[in-house]
């Protein structure tokens, strides 16, 4: 009998945070994949993987000046992993991986945050807020790397 495939939920918000998740994607290689972010025209930077099995899905876009917007990007983000029910959650941030790290966590899923490149000087908001809460928190700086988080393991560049 064959081991059912990990099933990975790999969250990120637009822009940078979608472009570095989309880096990662050879480490998603042999499991079940859903891609979760804020705009649907990101469908086609991940077409060949949906014609593969991988799934997608879009949540609103929130920031912390929206709190109506964020607790209904967090209620979308509870029915998904009621859904996908992942093995691990992966997230390069910002609000939709804060959200889908800390319910992932509470479903029973491992966990990892990967800070944002673009911080270069100082971790994310979101990373210093979810980081000390995730199974694996990273930061593609080693400058920035401490003894208790987040740890430089290489960058995705």
């Amino acid at each position: 009998m064959s081991q059912r495939r990990k099933r990975v939920l790999a969250v990120a918000s637009g822009g940078g945070h979608w472009v570095q998740l989309l880096r990662l994607r050879p480490a998603f290689e042999g499991c079940d994949v859903t891609f979760v972010t804020v705009s649907e025209q990101y469908r086609a930077d991940v077409e060949a993987d949906i014609a593969n099995g991988a799934g997608f899905r879009t949540v609103n876009d929130a920031t912390r000046w929206n709190k109506f917007g964020l607790l209904k990007q967090c209620w979308a983000l509870l029915r998904i992993l009621l859904s996908v029910r992942p093995d691990v959650v992966i997230t390069t941030g910002a609000a939709p991986g804060y959200f889908a790290l800390r319910l992932g966590k509470l479903l029973g899923a491992r966990t990892a945050w990967l800070d944002s490149i673009a911080n270069v000087e100082e971790v994310s908001l979101s990373g210093r807020r979810i980081g000390p809460k995730a199974d694996l928190w990273l930061t593609q700086w080693p400058h920035l790397a401490t003894p208790v988080g987040p740890a430089y393991k290489g960058a995705v560049l």
